[in-house]
């Protein structure tokens, strides 16, 4: 039994990553289906698909980028995926002070009132919350 689920949805996408896997089965819950609402919105994978059935899991279409200059290798479009609020340490903050993740290359997913969103939602918004992970 896994009992932090965002940090197994996150090594299986890294895993598939650094095994160049096109695809990656997720168990279905609510939190990682929004997560991956935002990943595909930010552009870091491919897109998702919800089975029609009453299956317990979803897959993750990953996203590659060719290599230029190196034939037919593919680099994924993930570089770095990081679980910063563990649930024996859960790290929060306001508006103000949420942190850019690679300069502002990447993005920091939050979970706040509103729902999950992404760091520059945050700001705009002028939300604070649970800081979930980094994505770059």
């Amino acid at each position: 039994m896994v009992n932090d689920t965002i940090s197994d949805m996150l090594t299986r996408i890294r895993n598939a990553n650094l095994a160049s896997k096109n695809c990656v089965a997720i168990p279905k819950t609510k939190i990682h289906i929004n997560i991956a609402k935002i990943l595909e919105q930010e552009g870091f994978i491919e897109s998702f698909s919800m089975p029609e059935s009453e299956d317990r899991e979803f897959n993750v279409n990953l996203k590659y980028v060719p290599v230029i200059g190196k034939g037919n290798t593919k680099k994924p479009c993930i570089t770095n995926l990081k679980r910063i609020s563990t649930p024996g340490l859960r790290i929060y903050t306001n508006s103000r002070d949420i942190p850019q993740s690679f300069g502002g290359m990447g993005i920091v997913i939050i979970s706040t009132s509103k729902g999950l969103m992404t760091d520059r939602d945050a700001r705009n918004a002028k939300l604070g919350g649970e800081i979930l992970c980094s994505v770059w």
